[in-house]
């Protein structure tokens, strides 16, 4: 039998690249590939790449570049390029990198066996194609090997709301939904190797509207649907817009046991014109009625959101009233950044704010949701929570896993074991994660 190759997959961003990274992994493992976690040790290199954060393309740049001793070392090594950033610089990669083989967008990873069997042959390969095939109706079944107890499933990608920031609509294209009957089929699989969570993933996943046997579906329906697998004991989702927060999904969250009490819900400021500016098409009195009729539905319910400083045009007044709505809200978490162009973007266009200012305006935000979330975790010591038990920790006899609130917790205790759902009292909080003892 010939030795297997070997692939290793450096996954950057979302958790919708983590899910692709692994449907790639999958794909090539059709053509004889196992993975490995050592560059040094691959037959194949492939970087998924993120075009969300700041200098993203130059960043993969620079890691092709420290790949080059591993290239002259060993020419037949093949290097790729997928995701985002290969999308959007497509051919642009392999003039500035002669040593990359392949440059794969995320809607065409499903070509790869034939891609790689062309670079072997001595071609070097770019497929940025938007196709009109579903690309996961053309994805090897994954094998039957036992699962970690939490899984992603992508349900949605694409976006059509065209955020002046934004990139997805143009790397990821325009919003689709992939049919409820083959997502319950891989939900039922991933259930049979072990999985007792599942975060359903898409760029606006709330916008799911997938064929259904009795009709269109909507994301509320799809996991109603879900939650009756046996053996299936949670179920999440990320991202969600707004805009796209349907009666349906809040009524979900207050009367689906399943769904568990945590939501990633984006504003990015809090200001009417800044929104305006973004073209996120909601205001921030929107925004407030949304989370009180969310938190209406479950009152336990823990916000997560996505904030933006420092986007062209926003001054001291529109800043504070960002502040203003994080104040009114209360996340349990949250993630902020500092404004970077986007190259084709309609804000790329406009003038910034002074890079002193914006940081300035970061840190202060960054101090005030810091402050929310050491509140939330301190509010949980002497609470009993669910935790779903992941893997070992960096103690001895330790387990770490999640709550229903998405909170890492750890526990030192001999009878905790992976893929248990053990309730837990918390009896401290740490910077980052809680501890429990089992009850």
């Amino acid at each position: 039998m010939a030795e297997a190759k070997k692939l290793y997959i450096k996954t950057y961003g979302c958790q919708m690249n983590v899910y692709d990274s692994e449907r790639m992994a999958e794909a090539l493992g059709a053509s004889g590939y196992v993975t490995t976690d050592k560059a040094e040790d691959a037959d194949m290199i492939l970087l998924n790449t993120c075009h969300i954060r700041e200098k993203a393309a130059e960043k993969v740049y620079s890691e092709l570049g420290r790949f080059k001793p591993l290239k002259a070392a060993r020419p037949d090594l093949k290097i790729g390029v997928a995701g985002c950033v290969a999308q959007a610089e497509g051919e642009e990669i392999m003039r500035r990198q002669p040593l990359v083989d392949l440059v794969v967008g995320p809607q065409t990873y499903h070509r790869l066996p034939a891609m790689e069997a062309a670079i072997r042959g001595g071609a070097r390969a770019v497929d940025t194609e938007f196709p009109e095939e579903d690309k996961f109706e053309h994805l090897p079944k994954p094998p039957q090997a036992r699962r970690g107890p939490t899984a992603f499933l992508t349900v949605q990608e694409g976006c059509d709301k065209f955020c002046a920031f934004c990139v997805v609509p143009y790397t990821r294209g325009a919003e689709v939904s992939r049919p409820a009957a083959r997502l319950l089929s891989e939900a039922q699989d991933l259930v049979s190797r072990g999985v007792r969570e599942i975060t359903l993933l898409g760029q606006n996943v709330n916008a799911y509207h997938g064929a259904g046997p009795d009709g269109t579906w909507t994301l509320a329906r799809l996991i109603r649907e879900l939650a009756k697998i046996d053996g299936l004991a949670r179920i999440r989702f990320t991202t969600s817009h707004p805009n796209d927060m349907e009666d349906d999904l809040i009524a979900a969250h207050g009367d689906e046991p399943k769904l568990m009490p945590y939501l990633h819900l984006p504003v990015q400021s809090g200001s009417d014109r800044i929104l305006k500016a973004m073209n996120r098409k909601h205001t921030a009195a929107d925004y407030l009625r949304l989370v009180e009729r969310l938190r209406a539905a479950r009152p336990d319910l823990l916000l997560s959101g996505d904030f933006i400083v420092g986007f062209p045009g926003e001054t001291d007044q529109d800043f504070e009233e960002t502040m203003d709505l994080v104040r009114a809200v209360g996340y349990g978490q949250a993630y902020s950044f500092k404004y970077s162009a986007r190259p084709g973007t309609p804000a790329a266009e406009r003038a910034g704010v002074p890079d002193d200012v914006a940081r300035d305006r970061l840190h202060r935000l960054q101090a005030l949701l810091s402050s929310q979330q050491r509140a939330a975790q301190d509010a949980m010591i002497g609470r009993n929570v669910s935790v779903l038990l992941e893997k070992q920790g960096r103690m001895p006899g330790q387990m770490v896993g999640k709550s229903e609130y998405l909170h890492a917790v750890h526990v030192t205790d001999p009878r905790a074991r992976a893929g248990d759902i053990a309730r837990l009292r918390i009896v401290a909080s740490g910077p980052n994660s809680l501890s429990g003892v089992l009850i």
